[in-house]
């Protein structure tokens, strides 16, 4: 898979958060992202795109991220989910790996950090 050609949904319920992880991903040559805004919209976004990653913030309202990301592991069991969260969230964090998550990042997320990422997911 090329970059060009990938599919990212972000689930981030921070407009600024969301901004900033779509402009990281264009600089980066990806051009499909998709977008939503709490846990309800990352599934049903899911169910519609068929990303090829899925970064998804886990304190969301409406549902939250582990609960999006099981959602979304039913649809798809083989989905690329990259769970983040701030500092302070490490039992969400061990419930997000336990549910099935690809992969887990630190915010406030670097774009080194989405480079890194999307380099993985594009292997």
């Amino acid at each position: 898979m090329s970059v060009e050609t990938m599919k990212v949904l972000i689930c981030d319920d921070s407009i600024l958060a969301r901004k900033k992880t779509k402009t990281a991903l264009n600089q980066l040559g990806v051009t499909q992202v998709f977008e939503a805004a709490d846990g309800e919209q990352a599934i049903a976004a899911y169910k519609e795109h068929q990303p090829d990653i899925t970064l998804m913030d886990i304190v969301m309202p409406k549902v939250d991220g582990v609960e999006a990301l099981k959602a979304i592991l039913a649809v798809n069991p083989k989905a690329k989910v990259v769970m983040a969260s701030s500092v302070g969230t490490q039992e969400n964090l061990k419930e997000a790996i336990k549910a099935g998550a690809f992969d887990f990042l630190q915010k406030p997320i670097s774009e080194e950090q989405i480079k890194a990422l999307i380099s993985k997911a594009a292997k």
